[in-house]
């Protein structure tokens, strides 16, 4: 299968994850939702006064780092292997903070912005099966690594609400798919489900299914605002991409995150 722009933005990540499996030891994530909840904190959002606005440097000390989700590494995102909004063309403007998201890039117009990879490490579990006599349950023990691209970033006004729901609208409006071009690649979203989560005073989720040389790869994207802050997490997982099959949210990555924004 060719390379493609969206792939590309884990790549630097995969090589990590390759170096972790001898010694690492992991946690394992669990999704978990309340839709009323949810519902009920994006109406106070609405009404609640804008929230005072992070600076670049209390938004990078806000901004996971690495030892605060157990079984994960966390960098920043080297500036080579991401993409940027400049260079996300979408066909419909309504999905446009989708793709953005997707891509880890910046949605809305934050006055500061960072992004972090964040990678899991093998569980215990998996690193056995690795040593098994199953070639099929070793390979996928092997690259059952999920890589979360996180671009959080801090707004003026309402700009984080604006921003949860303008992924919001996305999600509905472009649920049945769309056509979008990252690096100048060609890329195709076939569609779109909603999952369930929670987080910070507000948050969404959603299964974003995308055809890549004929093929149909999963992705999940989150999104979750703190006060006058706004995170988008895109996950791959490896395993999941080489056999076509699901996996969970970064539910743990998500939770730290809104643990330290709050």
């Amino acid at each position: 299968m060719r390379s493609t722009a969206i792939r590309r933005t884990a790549v630097a990540a995969t090589a990590v994850s390759l170096a972790l499996f001898a010694t690492a030891c992991g946690g394992s994530d669990s999704g978990s939702g309340d839709k009323g909840k949810d519902a009920k904190g994006k109406e106070s959002a609405a009404a609640a006064p804008a929230a005072k606005a992070l600076t670049a440097a209390e938004l990078e000390k806000a901004a996971l780092a690495q030892g605060d989700v157990k079984g994960h590494k966390i960098s920043k995102a080297a500036a080579k292997d991401t993409i940027s909004v400049d260079d996300i063309k979408v066909e419909k403007k309504v999905c446009a903070p989708l793709a953005d998201a997707l891509m880890g890039a910046q949605v809305g117009e934050p006055g500061a912005f960072t992004k972090r990879t964040v990678v899991s490490e093998p569980k215990k579990g998996d690193l056995a099966k690795q040593d098994g006599g199953d070639a099929e349950e070793a390979f996928k023990a092997a690259f059952d690594i999920t890589t979360t691209q996180l671009a959080l970033g801090s707004y003026d006004g309402k700009g984080a609400q604006e921003s949860v729901a303008a992924l919001r609208t996305a999600a509905t409006e472009c649920a049945a798919g769309f056509a979008f071009t990252a690096a100048g690649e060609k890329q195709k979203v076939a569609k779109i489900t909603e999952e369930q989560v929670k987080g910070g005073e507000e948050a969404a989720a959603w299964t974003v299914q995308v055809e890549q040389s004929g093929e149909k790869v999963e992705f999940k994207l989150v999104a979750l605002r703190q006060g006058a802050s706004f995170a988008s997490f895109s996950s791959m997982n490896l395993a999941a991409m080489g056999g076509g099959g699901d996996f969970e949210l970064p539910t743990a990555v998500v939770e730290a995150q809104a643990a330290k924004l709050a």
